[in-house]
């Protein structure tokens, strides 16, 4: 059994609240868990206290025993000094333009540079 420490949503619609819990990686995102370690409101402001909750204790004895948290959990872990935090991702290829794309902004560029420097000149 490959146990996971993620979130389930709670909340209203447009209002959500988060619980971190220890869950089978099998079951669905709000369904069975095994044990509710925090709380996560993403409604409060970044300093607020009671915006993560966490039960120290009961991750560390988790983590021993082999759960896997997931990326937005580890990265409370990591802000609580309870694991590393993990690297932030690189900008997905997908969002760069295409090549063509890339070639017409380098030759667009370079047309109004030269035309920026031919009336240079002249005017002076």
């Amino acid at each position: 059994m490959s146990l996971k420490i993620r979130l389930t949503r709670g909340g209203t619609k447009k209002r959500p609240f988060y619980s971190i819990v220890v869950a089978d990686s099998r079951s669905p995102r709000d369904g069975r868990f095994i044990e509710k370690v925090g709380t996560y409101n993403p409604m409060l402001d970044r300093g607020h206290a009671e915006r993560v909750v966490l039960k120290s204790e009961r991750i560390q004895h988790w983590l021993k025993v082999g759960a896997q948290p997931s990326e937005r959990v580890q990265r409370f872990l990591g802000d609580a000094g309870l694991g590393p935090k993990p690297a932030i991702r690189e900008t997905p290829k997908k969002s760069t333009p295409r090549a063509k794309a890339q070639e017409r902004a380098k030759s667009a560029a370079a047309a109004s540079e030269a035309a920026a420097g031919e009336s240079a000149p002249a005017q002076g």
